[in-house]
């Protein structure tokens, strides 16, 4: 991880959405995961969920909405409305970018079951040349805010020179549709279950922050998505902290000490560079 120098100034915080895609295997349910490129200026080389930071224009605009309000979200995520919004949608645009996912349809009770013909638009999300809310409007889309549930707030810890404040989300992976790997920012993508997960982070096969081994940790305990949905979570906001002596300091977090105690290589863990 990376440290500040304890004079530095604390980094600003930016609002940030992560997507947890699931759907039902052979075995249990599986996670889309993807492994970053070693290039990202943040959790390179990290296998993650799809994400990222909230976009300007991703809580401006009009946008056709199905689902739970700005206002129930923001209850959930103990945020206000016009925040919800950007974090719900900037969910969507994330996941439409980043695995070819579209969590929208032509009315509010479809959702589209091919999204090869958004192919162009995609890459034109993805360059920022077009917001959600246009892309939408000309395609004659609704946001399907109720294929999403909210599941965690995990905030960056101030020791790092990038710091994100990530609502963390879970949907099903919508009938039809396939998730892919056509994204500059994974070296990798695979759909494994969440013990398949753990498990080749045991083994030093992936590296996971401590956010991403959580919600997995949390999800390896459900028999199928349907049980996942129907979970209501309390979300508190979580913010791991440096701690101890000067000899011997570790990040302080929920089961922390189960996490270190099952990573093989600490000395693989890499949070964000320096700008």
């Amino acid at each position: 991880m990376s440290e500040t120098n304890a004079q530095d100034p604390i980094p600003s915080v930016k609002d940030a959405s992560t997507v947890m895609l699931v759907r039902d295997g052979a075995t249990g349910p599986e996670v889309f995961l993807q492994r970053r490129v070693g290039a990202m200026a943040f959790a390179a080389g990290m296998t993650v969920f799809p994400g990222g930071g909230v976009d300007p224009s991703d809580g401006t605009a009009d946008i056709e909405w199905a689902g739970p309000e700005p206002a129930w979200w923001a209850a959930k995520f103990g945020t206000t409305e016009p925040r919800a919004k950007a974090l719900v949608a900037a969910a969507v645009r994330e996941t439409f970018e980043e695995c070819g996912v579209l969590l929208a349809g032509p009315t509010g009770e479809t959702v589209v079951s091919d999204t090869t013909g958004y192919h162009d638009a995609r890459a034109r999300l993805e360059r920022r040349e077009v917001s959600l809310a246009a892309f939408l409007a000309e395609e004659k889309l609704v946001l399907r805010a109720d294929l999403l549930r909210p599941w965690a707030n995990w905030i960056t810890p101030v020791i790092e020179p990038r710091r994100y404040d990530t609502r963390f989300f879970v949907a099903v992976l919508p009938q039809g549709q396939l998730a892919d790997g056509a994204t500059s920012e994974a070296a990798e993508v695979q759909w494994r279950t969440a013990a398949e997960a753990l498990e080749r982070w045991r083994a030093g096969t992936d590296v996971l922050l401590p956010p991403t081994w959580s919600q997995l940790d949390a999800i390896a305990e459900f028999a199928s998505t349907a049980e996942i949905l129907a979970v209501d979570r309390v979300i508190e906001p979580i913010m791991p902290v440096l701690a101890g002596d000067s000899g011997r300091q570790v990040l302080e977090f929920p089961d922390n000490h189960r996490y270190f105690a099952g990573m093989p290589d600490t000395s693989r863990l890499r949070g964000s560079a320096r700008p």
